[in-house]
């Protein structure tokens, strides 16, 4: 009997450790293309396995999307299944392991429709790997953190990406960090000052403020790379590329500015002509008069217009069924913020380094005539190295939003990177 119990234990204690070992080989790195119609994406799933289970994280760098850790997974005998959650959709993912542990064979079922796909995996020491250090800075008096991402083969171009509105850390920017240093430039991205592990309070600080940080942040990334101020450009989106004109002015030494999303108004206007495409439907003829308040509004957290002013406008308006629309908050807890008085027109009207800009053609946040003011402004600095591109069916995040037979995630419009890139080139094939 303890002969047979001993078999028992060797033959389990061996099934055990096969299984490990089948276990160890389905970890790793599955990449590979999404396609459904007109649409596809690059995505890659982590596979990881520790004492308490299987873990899987999702990355889609043109969703700005890096190691998104998915849910409810379950594993049996050699399938694995996962589910991403979003806003708005169900993703399931049911897969298998085949050729060996080599591939993950798999189908996505998001609404009705299922998506075949296939994966494979990655093999150790294969494809780009990127160096990347973790780096903290002192700017008035607060200290800021923030990364630099290195290219595999190392790069005398630098580009800096400027922190944008909000409380956004570094991470809504990581993507395109990795994104441009996969394509060869030394990328920096940082904290501002009061999100992620930077000090300070972004709401209270004043534009120049901001813009302070942003001189320091790339004054710092060149000494710490040791790349010349006149090899390093500059890329901001929507406030964020606002500040580019400022910060050009500022450094004057750097190589060029890319401004993407850039209002050719104030913040306020801009603020306030989102606000108008969200209620036009809403509004219809009223448009006019609601919109008249909704600036009283964003005038007063702007302190231009005295509290007791908007109370009254607001007083005049009470019995009005479209007031429901407007937006306004607690006039008690409103902190007044002077950002939203912030123009670029004043700085691009002193910009003279070769600028970029771009603009998506269903942006619903800055006025579709951005542009064209943005080009009248440069040209009056007699800045004659500009180029402005208009991305059919972008939207304000650079998001492709038009016509796709898979509408089920949104993706940077193909033409986004590419544009940049070749219009870098550029810039430094001219000397």
């Amino acid at each position: 009997m303890k002969q047979i119990l001993l078999a028992i234990l060797i033959i389990g204690t061996l099934a055990c450790k096969q299984k490990q070992v089948n276990d160890t080989g389905r970890t790793g790195t599955y990449s590979g293309l999404i396609k459904y119609g007109n649409f596809n994406d690059f995505v890659s799933f982590d596979i990881e396995k520790d004492s308490s289970g299987f873990k899987v994280f999702f990355s889609s760098l043109a969703q700005n999307a890096n190691r998104i850790p998915l849910r409810d997974i379950t594993v049996h005998q050699d399938s694995i299944s996962f589910v991403l959650r979003s806003d708005f959709y169900t993703y399931i993912f049911r897969n298998k392991w085949t050729n060996n542990n080599s591939q993950l064979e798999g189908l996505l079922r998001v609404d009705s429709i299922e998506v075949p796909y296939l994966l494979k995996k990655e093999q150790a020491g294969s494809g780009q790997k990127l160096g990347n250090q973790d780096i903290s800075f002192t700017s008035n008096g607060h200290t800021l953190n923030g990364t630099i991402w290195y290219p595999e083969q190392s790069s005398d171009q630098g580009l800096v990406l400027i922190s944008s509105s909000g409380n956004a850390d570094r991470s809504a920017s990581r993507a395109e960090a990795i994104l441009f240093a996969e394509k060869g430039f030394t990328t920096f991205h940082y904290d501002k000052r009061g999100t992620g592990k930077s000090e300070g309070n972004w709401e209270e600080a004043a534009m120049q403020e901001l813009v302070s940080d942003d001189v320091n942040a790339i004054r710092h990334f060149s000494k710490s790379t040791g790349l010349s101020l006149s090899n390093v450009g500059i890329k901001g989106s929507s406030q964020g590329g606002a500040k580019v004109p400022h910060i050009l002015t500022e450094l004057s030494e750097l190589k060029y500015g890319i401004a993407v999303s850039c209002p050719g108004t104030s913040l306020l206007e801009s603020d306030l002509n989102f606000w108008k495409n969200r209620n036009k439907d809403n509004l219809n003829q009223k448009l006019l008069e609601a919109t008249d308040l909704q600036r009283k509004v964003f005038e007063y957290i702007a302190g231009k217009v005295e509290r007791t002013d908007l109370e009254n406008q607001i007083a005049l308006q009470g019995s009005e069924e479209w007031l429901k629309y407007v937006w306004i908050p607690n006039l008690d807890e409103v902190r007044i913020d002077t950002k939203l008085n912030y123009s670029p027109i004043p700085f691009f009207e002193k910009t003279e380094q070769p600028v970029l800009i771009l603009q998506g053609t269903l942006d619903e946040i800055i006025p579709l005539t951005s542009h064209q003011n943005i080009s009248d402004a440069l040209t009056k600095a007699t800045n004659q190295d500009f180029d402005i591109y208009l991305l059919e069916g972008a939207n304000h995040s650079m998001y492709y939003v038009g016509d796709s037979d898979f509408p089920y995630w949104a993706k940077l419009h193909p033409e986004y990177l590419d544009t940049i890139v070749d219009w870098i080139n550029t810039v430094y094939n001219k000397g």
